[in-house]
């Protein structure tokens, strides 16, 4: 019998409890580096269950360590993301957000419940060599949770050979596991343009200004030629216009002085992300440039591709398959083009991603709710399965 079935029976009867922990969280969702009470009630739970918790890592992080019941040179981190999204709920739950504009939008209120659970089990069955540190991370939207952790020390103050992480995945039968080897998530950017000229009556004497909804337009079109031009039409990358502002709707005559726009960049290497950066700057200039205007144009990337090692990818699998079973594992799941903050931490320790199965819509006929939208929900039916999982990895990897 392998670990984690050997567990099953315990997790079985902490799922309530687990349930009840999530829908808190779920209820009293936090932005970014404004996690305390959610940071709070990790490290509450923690000390109740006898783990040491280290506070304040990166910001409002948590740690926990375990360590096994024989010494081992060995350590695991496996982390959790916790902060919540700028949207309005709208899934009408009892337990729906109670804060303004603000929900758990992407599970990360599954991600922490389930990793307490197993924190949990590991720490009542320490029967491994070495130390397992659960991290808690803050601001993983666009916040720079990681690198304010990785900024802090963590690697230092609490060693890990590898990391590893799970993510909600909408779809799927609730509870299966999915990865693949290679490029899991994209990684992401934004750019920012502004053009700039001569302002002027666009019914009186157009031919006086500089008509920058011209420029905009060549840019937005040349833009879309950088895949399949720039770079090989083999390629996968996204570049799309998300913001485009200029003049005032109530002065529709006058041609405006400014035009700002702004997008997102996806792609799965860094050759990529240099190619984006490099031409992003030299089209909005040289366009500018050819109808007498002028442009800054500013790139940032905000998370690295994240890439899943080969031999990361067999050791996550191996224990999803110990813990829930052969026909429930996926691992050839194709990449997608979401990011994840948790690539920079990989940049430093080996590790892997796997995606928990949120499972199909409650209504047969109504479309699957996608993470970052207003109806989405974490499923509590998949917290066992999550626990088990990181059981048996800790298990599988801190036991030979």
């Amino acid at each position: 019998m392998n670990f984690a079935s050997s567990m099953r029976q315990k997790i079985v009867e902490m799922h309530p409890e687990l349930t009840a922990i999530r829908r808190d969280i779920h209820a009293h969702p936090e932005l970014g580096m404004e996690e305390t009470r959610t940071a709070n009630l990790i490290a509450g739970k923690l000390r109740e269950w006898g783990i040491e918790v280290t506070e304040g890592v990166g910001g409002t992080g948590v740690v926990g360590t375990i360590h096994g019941n024989r010494p081992g040179p060995r350590s695991l981190g496996i982390r959790a993301d916790m902060d919540a999204l700028a949207l309005t709920e709208t899934t009408s739950l009892p337990y729906a957000s109670q804060t303004e504009g603000v929900m758990h939008a992407c599970g990360h209120d599954g991600h922490v419940a389930v990793l307490l659970g197993a924190s949990r089990c590991l720490t009542e069955n320490p029967d491994f060599e070495g130390t397992v540190h659960v991290i808690f991370q803050p601001a993983e939207e666009g916040r720079g949770g990681a690198r304010a952790m990785l900024n802090d020390g963590l690697f230092d103050r609490f060693p890990c050979d590898a990391v590893y992480a799970l993510h909600s995945g909408p779809g799927g039968r609730v509870g299966d596991i999915a990865t693949n080897a290679g490029p899991l998530m994209a990684g992401t950017g934004r750019f920012d343009v502004t053009f700039s000229g001569q302002g002027g009556h666009g019914g009186l004497a157009p031919h006086l200004a500089t008509d920058l909804s011209i420029v905009q337009a060549h840019f937005v079109l040349a833009l879309h030629t950088i895949i399949g031009r720039d770079l090989p039409a083999s390629e996968n990358a996204v570049i799309s216009i998300g913001y485009l502002s200029g003049g005032i709707q109530e002065a529709f005559n006058v041609m405006p002085s400014t035009l700002t726009l702004s997008g997102t960049m996806r792609c799965y290497s860094k050759e990529t992300q240099k190619v984006f950066d490099q031409r992003i700057i030299e089209l909005a200039e040289s366009l500018a440039q050819a109808h007498g205007a002028k442009a800054v144009a500013r790139s940032h990337w905000i998370t690295p591709p994240l890439i899943n090692p080969e031999e990361q990818t067999v050791i996550v699998a191996a224990a999803a398959t110990a813990a829930i079973g052969t026909d429930r594992v996926v691992t050839n799941l194709p990449p997608i083009t979401a990011g994840e903050d948790f690539a920079f931490m990989m940049e430093t320790r080996p590790g892997a991603l796997v995606f928990l199965h949120n499972g199909p819509a409650a209504d047969p006929d109504a479309p699957i709710p996608m993470i970052h939208t207003p109806n989405y929900n974490f499923n509590d039916a998949a917290i066992p399965d999550g626990v088990a999982y990181w059981v048996e990895l800790v298990h599988q990897q801190l036991n030979g």
